[in-house]
């Protein structure tokens, strides 16, 4: 029994240490960039992409986006900003969107994952360990990958 607990102790020990926060470096413009990510219209028609054309959902979808743009510079600017808070932001992020998702077809789903994607390389996150996928699919196509393998 004491080898079992042991064992257990031991994959709880290591699944703690796989999952440590990656302390990040915030770019000198990162405040600049969220400024202009804030400023600039979204939900608009451009080059494919149709735009949102209910002016009161447009306005809607840009709210929820722009804080998650607040949340990002908050953690960019706390002295401390680690992926994982990165991470959790995105995780609320996504949620803010749980009550309007079923009017988000398609291509606003992709623009809503296309601006969490900007607002990443803002601060230099390179993943959002799947949960975009998530958003956007239903589920993490890589996890589907990796269970195939």
């Amino acid at each position: 029994m004491k080898k079992y607990i042991n064992i257990i102790v031991l994959l709880l020990t290591l699944t703690g240490y796989g999952q440590s926060a990656i302390e990040m470096k915030t770019p000198e413009n990162a405040n600049e960039k969220f400024a202009q990510f804030i400023a600039k219209k979204k939900f608009v028609a451009e080059n494919y992409y149709n735009g949102v054309a209910n002016e009161k959902m447009r306005s809607i979808f840009t709210e929820k986006i722009n804080k998650v743009a607040s949340d990002f510079q908050s953690v960019a600017t706390s002295g401390n900003p680690t992926d994982k808070k990165y991470q959790e932001k995105i995780k609320i992020g996504l949620s803010r969107f749980a009550d309007v998702y079923m009017k988000l077809d398609t291509e606003d789903r992709e623009r809503v994952c296309s601006y969490f994607e900007e607002l990443m390389d803002i601060v230099g996150l390179n993943s959002s360990n799947g949960q975009l996928n998530t958003f956007m699919y239903g589920f993490d196509p890589m996890e589907k990958a990796k269970e195939k393998n």
